[in-house]
């Protein structure tokens, strides 16, 4: 057993999926036309880290429920950690695309951490190994 997809609701498909896969590193792996319960279009879009794992399926909100839901699916805490093998250069990175880190490095016993938003504005750790004082890049 494993966890396949998570989804993350989003205003537009196309500027999620050109964060997640452009900023954040990951790979399309789905994006095919389909169509809602009530038969509106929509699209099935799949983003995966390289290598495979827990998918995101980013859903375009559909009615004003789903649409109140953007960037406030975990109600601010945050809810989606990206582990990184080489904080330092994922983050100077991220900084550079211009990402908003809402938090800033620090080290924490379970290794280095900063909190930053994703397009949608839900927040999400980006976790590193444990090493040295955290670094600001």
């Amino acid at each position: 057993m494993r966890l396949d997809l998570v989804t993350i609701v989003v205003e537009e498909y196309d500027p999620a999926i050109a964060f997640f896969t452009e900023v954040l590193g990951f790979e399309l792996v789905e994006d095919e036309p389909s169509t809602t319960t009530d038969g509106q279009p929509k699209r099935w879009v799949v983003v995966r880290p390289p290598g495979g794992g827990t998918g995101l399926l980013i859903a375009r909100a559909d009615g004003e429920q789903q649409r109140e839901a953007i960037g406030e699916q975990v109600k601010g805490r945050v809810g989606f950690f990206l582990q990184v093998e080489d904080f330092t250069a994922t983050y100077a990175r991220m900084t550079a695309a211009g990402v908003e880190f809402v938090r800033p490095p620090r080290s924490e016993v379970y290794g280095q951490v900063a909190v930053f938003k994703d397009v949608a504005g839900n927040r999400w750790d980006l976790l590193g190994p444990v090493s040295g004082p955290a670094s600001a890049g």
